[in-house]
């Protein structure tokens, strides 16, 4: 191990491909053997989410070989297709290099003779999965890192339905990076000669308009935002990111006149100066616009993650204080709304149906059972809302309504297959504007929603398992779970187990199985006594164990004390 490491570190540093700061950074770190193994051990792993890694050089991190290297994978899997002609969008949001990746790929794609239709500056993830499928393109790629530090970059690779690769598809293009070489077999042509000679196509306005109507047709109650738009008031963020122009624009396409943008942090930047994580699942994310919103008197906050597919709100209540939103309140009470306005208006499609992910509030399942709303749940990835969405369209049945994951992600329409910040801010606006006009805010909307529904309570604990050997660590902790699950938490019997890795759900009582029917994933799900479930799985991007807590009780006290009860107990048993 150590001799293949340390050839391939000198290769990187006497490859002419190689250009001469990556190698004065590479020579910094000779004599580091636990920075070369972390480095060159192995490479950044190619899924359906793409890449995701801290930017430095390394066949394990991202860096402009990485990148170009992944892209001669996608493009292999392109021409294997017959649909170089296609073509493929690109675009990327206001992290450190993000542009220059975005160049790479762009001169890979060229090289490879593929057609590339490239964004003129930063936009938001859900705009370049429009651009795929406006575009007509069998592929697209996104350079982000979402809601990471500002160390980290990523790749995210969609295909021609605008949702991110199939499994199928990533394989292949993981096969085909093992067997290319990373600098011998890349195609590599000049950015500027791409462009010059129209392989490369720069693009910006047409589909900016054409995105906006989109998500403008979205709109549920057209008029609401107009009707007490004299009144209402909105800070907005977004964090030094990719929303800073879409997000203000589709506002005051629907009406809203009072909007308070946080000034610095409209001005894009990587470094996300005075924000450690430029995640609105965060608080700190908010300090600033907080601080505007309290001295404008401004109803709520809205904060858009840096590449604007992510949204966080914190709202003000009666008592003039600011409380968050949760990404499963905000889901659940989004739903509600659409359902309510459009019945108010008397516009409630045919068989309307709604996704969420599996971890996401049980609080959905009781609003669509009561409301006549046919819920799908799948498997965490926004690809898979997207999957439930094109078997809909293909078979000619159901109308969406909305999905969304907990994670702060959602999407109505189908006119892109990721989630979108743009269109949930503009709904999350509308509906607030729905409420003002009977007198209510958003938080006071949230507790009609629970006296309706009854009390919800939801909690993800993430434990960080970093180091060389945080893989081996998950990986053990998993196979634990999975072979030698416990039949209790807290003293509440699990009644059935379900393994989404082999895709069986065993009832606890009489060991019989079933399939789960959805792909397979490294995840466990514990369905306790009472209703309340208990979902493990490592994050597809980071290396973290997740825990999700979904609970119900007689009142919010009450479920809180239950999680709190399930926390310890699979503290105990993991032994973390």
């Amino acid at each position: 191990m150590e001799n293949r490491i340390r050839e391939s570190y000198e290769r990187w540093l006497s490859s002419p491909v190689v250009d001469e700061a990556t190698k004065a950074e590479l020579r910094l770190i000779a004599d580091n053997e636990d920075e070369l193994k972390s480095r060159f051990a192995s490479f950044l792993s190619f899924g359906t989410a793409g890449l995701r890694g801290t930017m430095a050089a390394g066949t394990n991190r991202m860096n402009v070989y990485t990148v170009a290297h992944a892209t001669q994978g996608l493009a292999d899997l392109i021409l294997g297709c017959g649909a170089a002609d296609r073509g493929v969008a690109i675009a990327y949001d206001s992290r450190i290099n993000s542009r220059l990746f975005a160049e790479t790929a762009a001169s890979v794609l060229a090289a490879n003779g593929i057609h590339v239709y490239f964004f003129e500056s930063l936009r938001p993830t859900p705009v370049l999965s429009f651009a795929v499928r406006h575009h007509g393109c069998i592929a697209g790629i996104n350079i982000t890192a979402s809601h990471n530090p500002k160390e980290y970059n990523g790749y995210k690779a969609y295909w021609e339905d605008g949702a991110q690769l199939p499994p199928d598809h990533a394989d292949v293009v993981a096969r085909s990076m093992a067997s290319v070489d990373i600098f011998d077999d890349v195609k590599r042509v000049a950015f500027d000669e791409a462009v010059k000679s129209g392989t490369v196509e720069i693009i910006g306005k047409e589909t900016d308009e054409a995105y906006l109507s989109a998500v403008r047709a979205e709109a549920v109650n057209p008029d609401a935002v107009a009707a007490v738009a004299d009144k209402l008031k909105i800070v907005y963020t977004p964090l030094y990111g990719a929303g800073y122009r879409m997000v203000p624009e589709i506002l005051s396409r629907i009406g809203l006149r009072h909007l308070y943008p946080v000034p610095e942090q409209m001005i894009p930047n990587g470094d996300f100066t005075g924000i450690k994580n430029p995640n609105p699942e965060f608080k700190e994310a908010f300090v600033r616009g907080l601080e505007i919103a309290r001295e404008v008197g401004s109803d709520l906050v809205i904060a858009t993650d840096p590449d604007c597919d992510r949204v966080g709100v914190m709202v003000r209540t009666k008592s003039g204080e600011f409380v968050t939103i949760s990404g499963n309140q905000m889901g659940a009470m989004l739903l509600d709304y659409i359902i309510t306005a459009y019945r108010e208006q008397n516009k409630m499609p045919p068989e309307p149906f709604a996704v969420k992910t599996i971890v996401t509030t049980e609080m959905v399942s009781r609003i669509c059972a009561e409301n006549g709303v046919t819920l799908h749940n799948v498997l965490t990835g926004f690809k898979f809302i997207g999957e439930v969405i094109k078997k809909s369209e293909e078979s000619g049945h159901g109308t969406f309504l909305l999905g969304f994951e907990e994670s702060y992600g959602y999407l109505k329409g189908t006119y892109a297959r990721d989630k979108d910040a743009v269109v949930a801010s503009m709904l999350i606006c509308e509906m607030a504007s729905f409420y003002a006009a009977r007198g209510m805010t958003l938080a006071d909307a949230l507790d009609s929603l629970y006296a309706r529904y009854g009390f919800f309570r939801e909690h993800t604990v993430s434990i960080t398992m970093s180091g060389l050997d945080g893989a081996e660590k998950i990986a053990s902790l998993m196979s634990r779970l999975r072979n030698d699950a416990p039949a209790s938490f807290a003293g509440a019997r699990v009644t059935h187990v379900r393994d989404y890795l082999s895709g069986t759900i065993t009832e606890t009582a009489t060991g019989h199985t079933e399939s789960t029917g959805l792909p397979s994933s490294d995840v466990m799900y514990f369905s306790l006594e009472g209703g309340d479930v208990i979902v493990v799985r490592p994050s597809g991007t980071e290396p973290k164990m997740k825990f999700y807590y979904l609970v119900g009780g007689a009142s919010a006290e009450a479920a809180d004390a239950k999680i709190e009860k399930y926390k310890a107990s699979v503290t105990e048993f993991c032994g973390i």
